[in-house]
């Protein structure tokens, strides 16, 4: 709502025309629904190193729908860049025994390891799999992020933002209230650091951090974008380090730098644009 009213007072236009709120509940039914929905589910499910690994892949769900939709193409330097974005957030979110055993063939036995402080709910069936959750939650999100050219055509990307969150929300909202009461029950016992966590998450974490990168997927492209998003785990770090005391070990150092240098590649060396593409 907040985002609306920010957008409302710069001049951006409000949403007109039966296509602009198709777009937009569409949007928000994918992206804001379903990719919440099941970030929410997997996240208590899944370990977090391995839950990062996942959701933070999603650019190479973006790098193959951009491709098939919109003509990005990425040379070999660029797809190179993707696998070491993805090699960089192994190395930055997984135990070293974990890695160990990927290393040596045991995939088993390095999920066992990664999974092993996570309770296990239910009979085990796939929608208990907090693995599997947190994919769809990653595909969903890729989707979104490359719906959002389609959205842009019938409305602004900030308007776009705020009322896909807000309409997307609502679903997860009814959801909620039938199932966590008391949640709400103790709204009234929450002290200011938990009142000041739930600002930060909305205003800052939701609303300017979904607003900026919306709005800037509607304009460049959506492959070297959406690479961004494996810095995630390295700005994780980073403030863990300042806020936390917490430190990284030299496998961590090693993944950060292999991630740094995967996104370098594919934001600066990979590209063939749209235009050669159709050129040919």
């Amino acid at each position: 709502a907040l985002l609306i009213a920010w957008a409302a007072s710069r001049g951006r236009p409000m949403p007109k025309g039966g296509m602009a709120w198709l777009a937009i509940v569409v949007f928000g039914l994918v992206d804001g629904t379903i990719f919440q929905g099941c970030l929410s589910e997997g996240l208590e499910r899944t370990s977090a190193g391995l839950g990062s690994v996942i959701i933070d892949s999603q650019p190479l769900t973006v790098a193959v729908l951009a491709s098939i939709f919109f003509g990005e193409k990425l040379k070999p330097a660029g797809i190179f860049g993707l696998f070491l974005g993805v090699v960089g957030l192994l190395l930055l979110e997984l135990p070293k025994e974990a890695l160990v055993g990927l290393a040596a063939g045991d995939t088993q036995g390095a999920l066992a390891m990664v999974t092993a402080s996570v309770p296990s709910n239910g009979d085990g069936g796939l929608w208990d799999n907090g693995e599997w959750w947190m994919l769809c939650a990653a595909q969903s999100m890729a989707v979104g992020t490359v719906m959002v050219r389609w959205v842009c055509k019938y409305v602004d990307p900030v308007m776009a933002t705020g009322w896909h969150m807000a309409l997307g929300g609502l679903p997860l909202l009814a959801y909620s209230l039938s199932t966590e009461p008391e949640v709400y029950q103790n709204l009234g016992s929450l002290g200011p650091m938990e009142i000041g966590g739930l600002l930060y998450t909305s205003l800052l974490g939701s609303a300017l951090a979904y607003g900026a990168f919306f709005y800037f997927a509607s304009k460049g492209s959506l492959t070297k974008l959406s690479s961004l998003t494996f810095l995630t785990p390295m700005f994780a770090a980073f403030f863990g380090y300042l806020l936390l005391g917490e430190t990284l070990d030299e496998v961590q150092l090693g993944g950060a730098a292999v991630t740094v240098v995967g996104i370098y590649l594919v934001n600066t060396r990979a590209s063939e644009g749209t235009g050669a593409a159709s050129s040919d």
